[in-house]
């Protein structure tokens, strides 16, 4: 799922997020949006969908994450929690009530419970008491989500997420909890935060049987192309992460062949479509030598189309995976094309 975090996936048109790129669904960020364009602009709007004009699905995170990444003054309790904007320094309060008030405003298709993402070198009881947060905190929102009702005429639903850090007790007690709520989703936060990857796969491997194999099974922030492939052999469905747009804007291009950094001066007389194998428009009209010198000038296109190419790889790499999963042979495919997609070019 590309990440349009403020109400749009950076630089790239929604034509080309649906033509080229082939996306059925993109993120908005509740926090980014609570604080701006703001509540008032949106409801008037109609909602995102209307506001942004994207007519296919939307998934909100709940914007837990951005309180634990953005903010340096923040409290937590039971009640909820309380930040300051990254934006001007304002005083805020997410609580689960206001949370599903803000995401029935946005109106986004899925939605996040609230949790609070804690850090992947967290300690067994820091990390129990912040599951202790998000539980209550997911009680609560269910309860609210279920007493209130959709503002534009079709329906939303809601994801809890597991959390737990890197204890397999926590996870279980976190994912055991979840299951109550019966949900159409289930996402796993807490991971690529700061643990090693060997450990993300562990907790993968550990979490993922624990949740239904008939719903959607969301892994939440990750990842690289090596990280998608090993998240999907161990059962996960749905991924969103910035890395294809932030990396693409600072010249880095992921490919079947493995890794570019397009500032590279190798680059500079190189003048072969950008990723032979590609799906997108743009690996065969571009050459690498061009893309280079766009990022060499400074151009605003470079930025547009390396952040398009990187989304339409990654979307290809999942439809590609899709089909080796129904012809029986992804785990062999799977392991002959990560060394490639992990080399540095």
């Amino acid at each position: 799922m590309p990440v349009g975090t403020v109400g749009s996936v950076k630089g790239v048109y929604h034509r080309d997020l649906k033509e080229d790129i082939g996306a059925q669904i993109i993120l908005g960020n509740t926090y980014h949006l609570y604080l701006r364009p703001g509540l008032d602009i949106l409801r008037a709007a109609g909602g995102l969908h209307r506001f942004e004009n994207w007519d296919r699905p939307i998934l909100t995170d709940s914007g837990g994450y951005q309180v634990f990444s953005l903010s340096p003054i923040r409290k937590l309790t039971p009640e909820g929690c309380e930040f300051r904007s990254h934006i001007d320094g304002s005083r805020h309060v997410f609580t689960p009530e206001n949370n599903v008030d803000t995401q029935r405003v946005i109106g986004a298709d899925i939605c996040m419970a609230l949790d609070e993402c804690c850090p992947g070198d967290a300690t067994h009881d820091y990390a129990k008491k912040s599951l202790d947060l998000t539980k209550g905190w997911l009680e609560r929102f269910a309860k609210r989500f279920r007493e209130t009702e959709p503002l534009y005429g079709y329906q939303q639903t809601f994801f809890p997420i597991v959390q737990g850090c890197v204890y397999p007790d926590l996870r279980k007690e976190a994912a055991e909890h979840a299951l109550q709520f019966e949900a159409d989703g289930y996402a796993i936060g807490g991971l690529a935060v700061g643990e090693p990857t060997e450990k993300m796969y562990e907790m993968l491997d550990f979490t993922v049987p624990l949740l239904p194999k008939d719903r959607p099974r969301y892994l939440m922030g990750v990842g690289t192309p090596a990280n998608i492939l090993e998240g999907i052999s161990r059962g996960v469905d749905m991924f969103d992460c910035v890395m294809p747009t932030r990396n693409g804007r600072n010249a880095m291009l992921f490919t079947w062949n493995g890794v570019m950094n397009l500032r590279n001066e190798k680059w500079k007389d190189d003048f072969s479509e950008l990723d032979p194998a590609g799906a997108s428009f743009v690996d065969h009209i571009y050459s690498k030598a061009y893309l280079r010198h766009l990022f060499a000038a400074q151009e605003m296109f470079a930025a547009m189309l390396a952040s398009e190419h990187n989304l339409a790889f990654y979307l290809d790499l999942v439809r590609t995976a899709r089909a080796h999963i129904r012809a029986g042979d992804f785990a062999s495919w799977k392991d002959s094309v990560i060394p490639a997609l992990s080399t540095r070019l």
